[in-house]
């Protein structure tokens, strides 16, 4: 086995999840040279991984507004020509789209993929030579490995390994004491967990002696953050709203802190992943599917289960010295 690629363009969240599977490939064939497809937006993690060759990257999400451009012609047909410099041992389509399954298709090599049954599209189990079956029981990221571990032949075995690092941030406006990263936006207003609970646990943290970091993305998540932020200390002396960053940077705020409290979006996952003290709160998705993963990790709550802020503030202290009952 020389070159493997793996088309797995987006989420973040969904990125993350298939970063494991990136690790036993590299486990068990050391000399496989493991090539990436994947959303420009999420370059910055992937080449994180230090046994992924090559990042190719895609803008399908901004080529689909402007098809007709001459930009977009122009980085499709680059995109081609990269994707063109090598020939595949395996091409497996780890999204289970259509559109991840037409990428895949651009590619030469054996094709593998998640069968009808399996894909989130069927239509995508159409274009492969080899088809798998996944239950659909499995959490994102046991998906993710028996899919490529079928394809390639060998069956996972042992912990899930996110193979990443990151430096830790040195940003002058970062707190120089312990600081919680506390990650409150998503696109998804079902997963948001109520601003007045985000308030209560950060006068906890506050109170116990941490500073909170507000990352935000859009003007309106920014807009959330900051009344979270205020409603925590309105001085800013223990709550400050991180500047725009790029998912880089962002992965070296993540790798500085002492603890980080998320809702199930893409950054908290990547701070389990870089193997942060990390607690998961689920109020419109369910910690089965796609609960955090790692060695520090605690996911609260459940569809339809909104946690109250003790409850967070209790798992929190089972990972980090938080003044507060350890959770059992």
């Amino acid at each position: 086995m020389q070159r493997i690629l793996l088309v797995k363009t987006t989420s973040l969240g969904d990125v993350i999840h298939c970063l494991p599977a990136a690790s036993d490939i590299a486990r068990l064939y050391p000399e496989a040279a493991i090539d990436w497809v994947v959303e420009e937006t999420y370059v910055d993690v992937v080449r994180l991984h230090p046994a992924i060759a090559r990042v190719l990257p895609v803008a399908v999400r901004r080529w689909r507004r402007s098809l007709r451009a001459r930009q977009t012609r122009d980085e499709f047909a680059a995109f081609r020509q990269q994707l063109a410099q090598a020939q595949y041992d395996r091409v497996i389509d780890v999204q289970g789209l259509a559109k991840s399954a037409f990428l895949a298709r651009l590619a030469t090599g054996e094709r593998h993929g998640l069968d009808r049954a399996s894909a989130r599209e069927w239509i995508a189990a159409l274009t492969y030579h080899r088809r798998h079956h996944v239950p659909w029981t499995l959490g994102a990221v046991a998906r993710n490995r028996q899919l490529v571990g079928d394809a390639l032949g060998y069956a996972p075995q042992g912990a899930p390994d996110f193979g990443i690092a990151a430096a830790p941030a040195r940003f002058d406006w970062l707190p120089a004491s312990r600081y919680c990263v506390c990650l409150t936006g998503t696109t998804d207003v079902a997963k948001l967990w109520p601003e007045e609970r985000w308030g209560e646990l950060g006068r906890d943290l506050a109170a116990a002696g941490w500073r909170c970091v507000f990352p935000a993305g859009t003007d309106g998540e920014r807009a959330r953050a900051g009344r979270i932020a205020a409603a925590v200390d309105a001085s800013g002396a223990a709550a400050v709203v991180a500047p725009a960053a790029s998912l880089g940077e962002l992965a070296g705020v993540l790798a500085g802190a002492d603890l980080a409290i998320g809702v199930d979006t893409g950054l908290t996952h990547l701070a389990a992943a870089l193997g942060r003290p990390t607690v998961g709160i689920y109020c419109g998705t369910s910690p089965r599917a796609t609960g955090v993963i790692g060695t520090r990790v605690c996911n609260v709550g459940d569809v339809a289960k909104t946690p109250t802020s003790a409850a967070v503030r209790d798992a929190a202290a089972s990972l980090a010295e938080i003044a507060a009952p350890v959770c059992p």
